[in-house]
């Protein structure tokens, strides 16, 4: 499912139109980035928890040259599925 189908399935669902639900789906991912970039945890109980993890600087081998490089470190986004997510999946 991309984007413009998952706004049609929040308008058919919400009754919303789909300008609005477009809305709502922009302010939403939108108000999810800028609490990780605050570095905020966010739980929707029953969905899930969206999370910022740090990884460290590693080692790694560039494949092209067989050089050993320096990945270095970087925050990256996680998301654990809630039981009742994982529920209606299973």
């Amino acid at each position: 499912m991309n984007k413009s189908e998952l706004v049609s399935a929040i308008a058919e669902k919400s009754g919303l139109s789909k300008s609005d639900s477009k809305k709502a789906l922009d302010a939403t991912v939108e108000a999810i980035a800028d609490a990780l970039k605050a570095n905020d945890k966010i739980a929707l109980v029953g969905f899930g928890t969206f999370s910022v993890s740090e990884r460290p600087e590693r080692q790694g081998i560039n494949p092209a040259t067989k050089e050993t490089i320096t990945i270095p470190a970087k925050k990256i986004a996680k998301f654990k599925a809630g039981s009742d997510l994982d529920n209606a999946i299973n």
